[in-house]
């Protein structure tokens, strides 16, 4: 965590602070589990997912962007169209704390600064932390909490559009996937060795999970000179 929050402050604070825009702002949507648990369905938020996030715009086509998104992540076997899953009947609800760091890319220019509306596509990528706690099933299919939790690594795939509603907000809805580096999210593994004998599902596919939602950022800042990045 302390390396991650000093790549936090080395993004967004620098010499030439005065000389940039910025946004803050709000993320809400909901939120859906791909993994050995529940259905399958890529785009199906069934939970609610709010956030908040931050922009530096270093240039008319990319930001650095970091944001926090708080959210459940439901999986139900009775919901899957899989026969295995529906005749087992497992189902888990967990609640998770994101924390993103990268950088979003315009396919068209997108400065703030020159007159009319403007909008276009985007995608972000970069890296996630998220946190989530630990628990195992029995043979029975009974839930067992592990009394700990752990962050896990992992990549976010966003695809989005965005457009000025005024002089200094933004309206943005996007779609994003988020692979993670363990496949612990819905105790399909447990996080202790000595359980690993309970592990079921697929253990070689890590588990997904998606957001889907809009975001609304407020800009401020001077107007920036970007011919020198």
């Amino acid at each position: 965590m302390r390396c991650f929050f000093l790549l936090f402050l080395f993004v967004f604070v620098t010499e030439n602070v005065d000389a940039q825009i910025y946004e803050i702002g709000i993320f809400a949507g909901g939120s859906n589990f791909i993994g050995d648990i529940g259905a399958t369905d890529y785009i199906a938020p069934n939970q609610l997912a709010l956030g908040v996030l931050a922009k530096w715009n270093r240039s008319p086509r990319h930001s650095f962007r970091a944001s926090v998104i708080f959210s459940d992540l439901e999986g139900i076997d009775t919901k899957s169209d899989d026969p295995r899953r529906l005749e087992r009947g497992y189902e888990f609800n967990t609640d998770i704390l994101e924390i993103s760091l990268g950088m979003e890319f315009t396919f068209i220019e997108f400065d703030l600064h020159t007159i009319g509306s403007k909008g276009t596509p985007y995608l972000y990528s970069g890296m996630t932390l998220t946190h989530h706690d630990n628990y195992y099933y029995l043979s029975n299919g009974e839930r067992v909490s592990e009394n700990t939790s752990s962050w896990a690594f992992g990549i976010p795939m966003v695809l989005g559009y965005k457009t000025n509603i005024s002089n200094q907000m933004i309206l943005a809805a996007e779609v994003g996937a988020r692979y993670t580096f363990s496949d612990e999210l819905d105790g399909s593994m447990p996080d202790s060795e000595d359980r690993e004998a309970l592990s079921f599902g697929n253990t070689n596919n890590n588990d997904w999970y998606m957001f889907t939602g809009i975001t609304l950022t407020y800009t401020f800042g001077r107007r920036p000179c970007y011919c020198n990045f």
